[in-house]
């Protein structure tokens, strides 16, 4: 099943993001822009991780971009599922298309069920991501992030996150 579900999103995402860059020229006065990642994880005890974070931008100045970001997770093992909805402003300012710095607030919904002790709740949990990263050209005027993030509320044993520290790679579309 893994052998199957990777290279068909690889090729979903890749098609989608060649197909909206193929009509669009650096020269394009259109100040939005479109774009965001998807993540697939496996793991130990059954687990699987599904995950999507669209996100809608607007050039500010050619340097500076500000939009809203969405998040939708799922995750499930054979111990728990849960599911996570998340929403919020960004903030980006990129240096000569090569470079970035970032800030992202997330205000999240989270609904976890434990398996075993069969135990739910429903929980709500911000967040405010500052980093950066290096911006890689694939099209015209489409590019791939590669960053680290790092949410500046996390608190160690008040969290539902494990980490405060967050790897990103997404997509860009309009630069």
């Amino acid at each position: 099943m893994k052998k199957f579900i990777i290279p068909l999103l690889i090729m979903i995402s890749g098609s989608l993001f060649s197909q909206v860059s193929i009509g669009a020229s650096p020269e394009s006065n259109n100040r939005w822009t479109f774009g965001g990642g998807i993540g697939v994880g496996f793991g130990s005890q059954s687990s699987f991780y599904l995950q999507a974070s669209p996100r809608v931008g607007y050039k500010l100045t050619e340097d500076l971009e500000g939009g809203v970001v969405g998040s939708v997770s799922w995750q499930t093992s054979d111990y728990y599922r849960s599911t996570m909805f998340g929403a919020g402003p960004f903030l980006n300012y990129y240096i000569a298309r090569t470079f970035y710095v970032s800030a992202n607030f997330q205000h999240y919904f989270i609904n976890y069920k434990d398996k075993y002790y069969d135990y739910k709740t429903n929980e709500e949990e911000s967040a405010l991501y500052l980093g950066g990263g290096y911006m890689q050209r694939i099209g015209n005027n489409s590019f791939m992030q590669l960053g680290l993030m790092y949410n500046v509320l996390w608190k160690e044993n008040s969290s539902i996150f494990s980490s405060g520290l967050i790897p990103n790679i997404g997509f860009v579309v309009g630069l």
